[in-house]
């Protein structure tokens, strides 16, 4: 999985994320490596449909352009439709042209004037 995750992966994280059903994580394979994963959570809200919030979409260079990133992006689409969430978004940081032009030709909705805010916890 050199080239695709940030860091290396913690079992105990990873188990911990897996065991819930509002976390999901799809990877895509070559012969058992991993080339490609996407994640995100579902988000339940009181006064709107429950959504679910893609978090990273990661593929090794030598594997872009070959639809990994679009095939990982539908089966989290599958699986949100199958837990219940009426809509699928994500963020792309703003000087991301390549991924700004990657969820524009999957038909992605920009939702102009978003600007994130991140704090530390307390």
């Amino acid at each position: 999985a050199d080239g695709v995750f940030d860091e290396g992966i913690d079992p105990a994280r990873l188990w911990a994320f897996l065991a819930t059903r509002v976390n999901d994580l799809v990877v895509a394979l070559d012969r058992g490596t991993v080339v490609g994963f996407a994640y995100g959570t579902v988000l339940m809200r009181p006064d709107k449909p429950t959504e679910f919030v893609i978090r990273d979409v990661s593929v090794h260079k030598r594997y872009r352009r070959q639809a990994v990133a679009r095939r990982l992006i539908e089966r989290l689409r599958m699986n949100a439709a199958d837990r219940g969430c009426e809509g699928v978004w994500v963020i792309a940081a703003s000087d991301k042209s390549e991924a700004h032009a990657f969820y524009q030709a999957l038909r992605g909705a920009e939702t102009p004037g978003v600007v994130k805010y991140d704090w530390d916890v307390i």
